[in-house]
């Protein structure tokens, strides 16, 4: 049982580092410019607060908007648009 116990343990501690999901938190300020810019370009209104790194090299973007609703937005290096949420 202590074994189990211990192994959960590990688990837990490994997977509570700096990486979430395979994503790699950035600040906002080491963001590229061009990023961001189609960011804002993309998601007018919304102020942005948190940036991650995906292992793919995407940068993935959040903030909220006027109303309070979280919106992300996952750009390439070359500031390709994949996906809006």
């Amino acid at each position: 049982m202590r074994a189990i116990v211990a192994a959960l343990a590990l688990a837990v501690a490994v997977g509570c580092g700096g990486e979430k999901g395979g994503k790699e938190s950035v600040p906002l300020e080491q963001v590229p410019a061009n990023v961001m810019t189609v960011a804002k370009e993309k998601l007018p209104g919304v102020t942005f607060d948190r940036a991650w790194r995906k292992k793919n090299g995407e940068f993935e973007v959040s903030g909220k908007d006027k109303k309070g609703k979280i919106r992300e937005i996952d750009i390439t290096p070359d500031g390709t648009v994949t996906e809006i949420e």
